[in-house]
């Protein structure tokens, strides 16, 4: 395992699996995604519900607020949302540990490492297009592209300090 990570391939078998769930989620219907049913299981009780009820933004030209959604699919886009950003964050970590062991310009690194994130989020949405049953949104591929930024980010950071020491 040490020698997997020291060669870099443990992190390239990490992006290619992350690739490949998203591939295979965005084929999926929203139907066949819905985790409606097994929220107001174990929500049943619909916690917090008096906080949330006081959100009320729009995405994507649609109203996110408990009035307009109901409470599970309230609760629901913002799993679907955090999931999108943390797999772009993983997928954005892992491009850069491949990237930054193959180009000598960290920067350079960081910058590839982010548009390929973005790019394969463009491509994936493209195939929620193809696929029927999907909604691709442009705001989906900002917020994956945020959550690649973001992990490119943290990965300099600790470089820089790294660096430091």
């Amino acid at each position: 395992m040490k020698q997997l990570m020291k060669s870099g391939y443990i992190y390239l078998i990490a992006a290619l699996a992350i690739m490949g769930i998203l591939f295979f989620s965005s084929s999926q219907t929203y139907e066949q995604q819905s985790q409606i049913g097994l929220l107001s299981r174990l929500l049943k009780n619909e916690p917090f519900k008096e906080s949330l009820m006081s959100i009320n933004f729009s995405y994507a030209g649609n109203e996110i607020s408990i009035a307009a959604k109901g409470y599970f699919s309230f609760v629901e886009f913002f799993i679907r949302k955090g999931a999108h950003f943390f797999t772009y964050f993983a997928l954005g970590i892992s491009w850069f540990l491949i990237l930054n062991r193959q180009i000598k310009s960290v920067l350079l690194a960081s910058i590839v490492s982010w548009l390929s994130a973005t790019g394969y989020a463009g491509l994936d949405e493209f195939h929620q297009m193809i696929t029927g049953g999907r909604t691709p949104l442009v705001e989906d591929i900002m917020l994956d592209s945020i959550g690649a930024l973001t992990g490119v980010v943290i990965c300099l950071l600790v470089f820089a300090i790294k660096q430091k020491k």
